[in-house]
């Protein structure tokens, strides 16, 4: 078997992108073996870049979603660099961007200008609230769609909401434009015709909402903010022992008797009225909450988590980043390869899914405009068309 071969390898991929949305998308598509060209701003590229500098110097978001691209400085804004552009497209399969509601389109990119000139590109459009509709000119940031799909309102304690603690709806967007992005790819292996795909960000968490939606379906109230406890099944959430806390979870019947007999040693509790379904346990947490802690109070972690294992409850420590980073399960199935970057290697995680078929493409993550004079060569232009773009600030 050839590990060599890639899914995506011999296709091309051009990215107006910055942040999250787009990007991870296309890194995902470069992880399957995708050459994807990166069109970053001269001077000054994505914007994301500069988040911080928590990389060895390097931004955290930036490393993570950049990986195995090549970096091509255009001024879009100027003719010459619109140009070279539009050859790269001639050559590309995709077309991804999530620049702001309308530039694409403002500089000739939309989608029905473009196939009329290249039928089988695909393009992929990924905005805040869609190409149409009264929110599309909208601007969106991560937060805001949070707030916007009502994640917010379901995430957080009783008397504060909390926004997720990484990206999530730029996270949702990128999955669903990858997935399309693929999708696209097959129909246009039976039809021979690109597709425009439109991904909006509202759309995507919305969709990753439908449980809390239905929960609260016709005027019903919906599930009540919970701290990191779950909203509608208890016990099921953290729990304080003696010297730190354990994460459990119960998911039926069967397994709360056998955690009022194994864990808490009380089975009797398992036929108390207040309890014997989920939905009175949940009713009355806050009495079923103070049994629990009273029987880790003089427990360690060590002893619960151990008492859980022999119940076969699910349990879970509640790492931190550092015990992230040198979690056994991980280094145990071998998830973390080096990757080069202008500041040196640095360790990058596997993309999920073991095949056995082909390894992930593992690529330097570049720096700004570190292809651009390869690949304006790869184009036909000689030195002296490449040093007048220059002298124009065009790349």
């Amino acid at each position: 078997m050839n590990h060599q071969t890639r899914p995506l390898d011999g296709i091309t991929v051009v990215s107006l992108e910055h942040a999250i949305a787009a990007p991870f998308c296309t890194r995902q598509l470069a992880d399957l073996g995708a050459r994807v060209i990166k069109v970053e701003r001269p001077g000054v590229g994505d914007f994301a870049r500069d988040y911080d500098q928590r990389v060895d110097g390097m931004a955290s978001h930036f490393v993570w979603v950049n990986r195995s691209k090549e970096s091509l400085t255009l001024d879009l804004k100027q003719p010459a660099a619109l140009a070279v552009l539009k050859e790269l497209l001639a050559t590309a399969d995709v077309l991804v961007q999530n620049l702001a509601p309308g530039a694409a389109a403002r500089m000739g990119l939309g989608f029905d200008e473009l196939s009329a000139v290249y039928p089988k590109l695909i393009v992929c459009d990924i905005s805040g609230y869609g190409e149409d509709g009264p929110y599309r000119d909208k601007k969106a940031y991560d937060l805001l769609i949070q707030s916007e799909a009502g994640f917010l309102s379901v995430t957080g304690t009783p008397d504060e909401p909390s926004k997720a603690g990484n990206s999530i709806a730029d996270i949702a967007a990128g999955m669903y434009a990858y997935s399309s992005i693929l999708a696209a790819l097959l129909q246009r292996g039976k039809t021979g015709q690109g597709s425009h795909i439109d991904v909006s960000m509202l759309e995507s968490l919305t969709e990753w909402m439908c449980f809390p939606m239905y929960y609260a379906y016709d005027g019903a109230a919906p599930p009540p903010r919970s701290a990191a406890s779950h909203a509608t099944i208890y016990p099921y959430g953290p729990f304080a022992a003696s010297d730190g806390t354990v994460m459990l979870g119960l998911q039926n019947e069967r397994e709360w008797l056998v955690f009022c007999e194994v864990v808490l040693a009380q089975p009797a509790l398992a036929q108390d009225p207040r309890f014997d379904s989920n939905a009175r346990r949940n009713e009355h947490r806050d009495a079923l909450k103070a049994i629990i802690l009273a029987a880790f109070a003089s427990m360690s972690t060590s002893d619960v988590t151990r008492k859980l294992d022999e119940a076969q409850i699910a349990n879970a420590r509640m790492n931190s980043m550092a015990e992230l980073w040198a979690h056994p399960q991980l280094k145990a199935r071998d998830r973390w390869r080096q990757v080069g970057s202008p500041v040196g290697d640095i360790p990058a995680l596997l993309p999920p899914g073991r095949v056995n078929s082909f390894e992930y493409r593992m690529d330097p993550v570049p720096a700004l405009g570190q292809h651009t004079h390869a690949i304006l060569r790869e184009l036909g232009q000689g030195d002296d068309g490449i040093a007048e773009l220059q002298r124009a600030g065009a790349i």
